[in-house]
């Protein structure tokens, strides 16, 4: 059957696709309704901040600072979760696969954008997680034992292209061997990366002289450099750091673009509604705004930083692209 007037007839009757359209619009608009009111009654029961490393180490002492100040300000128990395992992959894959409510949130570092570089890992790590604030960030630093005839990243450089291979940098893997490999890339030279399994053995191989260079975190290295027993010749952040305001960073000294930051921040499991997203944020960012959050991230060598959960998911995307060709060009595999 023919009509005489189908311009009628669909201004009467809307085609399917404009159906849809308005149907997922209702959908949308209900989903938003829902997520605001989750945000106004959260939280209504305890929050659990899974750390995925043991405790102790960084990602621990500031989930648990994060967490405590959340406890004060939401006047709900906040519990810490140390789920170790696979460098971090079995405890960040259970906050994956948790319920997008908001009260299962994950405490991550730049191992989480390393691990998918030099391993298989069984989530996304941009796609099953929403990201929710920064924390902070802090730098690697670059040292040498004393009788190391270099003074600056720049001797540094024109020691290591004479001797190719010949110079060893001490590593413990992830973050410290990142960051000398990162070193190499954008300064063309080459050292042999030496493996430890911690800090500790690293430094004192330094110490001992049986090996030249060190990539490591700063406060590990900080009373030896005061003491004059290792000399520093560069810091890998953006900025000098607080603590050695003398030392140049590696970037100004001689290698332009490296940057050896490690930074840590807080996610939650993919499809969190947004309203609850921002409600996290601000909270999170008035507690980094107390001088009692800059005094507890000095103890690492870092500092609050406050940014977007948008901004927060590109600094994880970029990096995650950048270790990857980091790990690609230098060969890099877990151990």
């Amino acid at each position: 059957m023919k009509y005489k007037d189908e311009s009628r007839l669909a201004r009467v009757v809307p085609p399917l696709s404009a159906l849809m359209v308005i149907a997922g619009q209702l959908v949308a608009t209900a989903a938003c309704a829902q997520g605001i009111d989750a945000a106004k009654n959260y939280p209504s029961k305890p929050i659990r901040i899974v750390v995925p490393f043991t405790p102790g180490g960084s990602n621990d002492i500031l989930g648990r600072f994060v967490g405590q100040k959340l406890t004060e300000r939401l006047g709900q128990q906040t519990v810490i979760d140390n789920r170790a395992g696979g460098d971090g992959i079995t405890g960040t894959d259970y906050v994956a696969r948790a319920t997008p409510d908001g009260y299962t949130l994950l405490v991550v570092s730049t191992t989480f954008a390393m691990n998918p570089a030099i391993r298989a890992v069984p989530f996304d790590p941009l796609k099953s997680f929403t990201a929710i604030s920064l924390i902070g960030s802090g730098p690697n630093l670059l040292a040498t034992m004393p009788a190391l005839n270099a003074n600056s990243v720049k001797d540094l450089i024109v020691m290591a292209k004479s001797k190719p291979g010949q110079l060893r940098y001490a590593g413990t893997g992830g973050f410290n061997q990142f960051g000398g490999e990162l070193f190499k890339l954008i300064t063309g030279t080459d050292m042999l990366h030496v493996s430890y399994k911690g800090s500790a053995p690293a430094i004192l191989d330094v110490l001992s002289g049986n090996v030249e260079v060190i990539f490591n975190a700063l406060m590990p290295l900080l009373p030896h450099v005061r003491s004059g027993r290792l000399k520093a010749l560069g810091v890998g952040g953006a900025r000098r750091a607080a603590v050695l305001p003398e030392v140049p960073t590696i970037a100004e000294a001689g290698a332009p673009g490296y940057d050896g930051s490690v930074w840590w921040g807080i996610l939650g499991p993919s499809k969190m509604p947004n309203a609850l997203v921002m409600r996290l944020n601000s909270e999170i960012g008035s507690i980094l705004r107390d001088p009692e959050a800059a005094k507890r991230l000095a103890a690492e060598a870092a500092e609050p930083i406050i940014v977007s959960p948008d901004a927060f998911r590109t600094l994880i995307a970029n990096d995650i692209a950048k270790w990857a060709k980091v790990a690609k060009t230098a060969g890099i595999k877990a151990e």
